[in-house]
Formats: C-alpha cells, sequence, structure tokens
C-alpha cells in the first residue's frame, strides 16, 4: 500500500481500497473512517487532518501525463 508517514508521530497512514484509512504506529494498528472516526484496532486515535488528505481524490500531476497527440 501507499501511504505518508505523519510528520510528528511518524505513525503511517494508508488507505485500505475500502475508503478507510489504516493507521499503523509501531506495532499498534487501528482503521479510521475518512473524517477521522476509530472503527476498530488497538490504535484509537488518529490525525482527522491527515486521514482525510489521504482518503481523499488522487489526481494526476499534469507534467506526468501523457501529452495530447
Amino acid at each position: 500500500m501507499n501511504g505518508i508517514h505523519h510528520p510528528f508521530t511518524r505513525a503511517l497512514y494508508e488507505g485500505d481500497g475500502d475508503g478507510n484509512i489504516l493507521v499503523t504506529d509501531g506495532d499498534r494498528q487501528g482503521r479510521f473512517t475518512a473524517d477521522g472516526r476509530w472503527l476498530r484496532g488497538e490504535l484509537r486515535e488518529c490525525d482527522p487532518q491527515l486521514c482525510g488528505w489521504v482518503a481523499g481524490p488522487q489526481m494526476m500531476n499534469h507534467r506526468l501525463a501523457d501529452p495530447a497527440p
């Protein structure tokens, strides 16, 4: 999975493919909604703004797109 590390806690935030966020902090994990509400797991706290950012739409960079013919 692709994800991002939180700048302060270094926890890994990853999309789970179902619109939720899997947060891994050391050996603890938790699953959260895109707005940061806890669903399950030992880890019960997250950064809701980072959850929203990770769960948001993924846009292709226009510099990496194939040029129009």
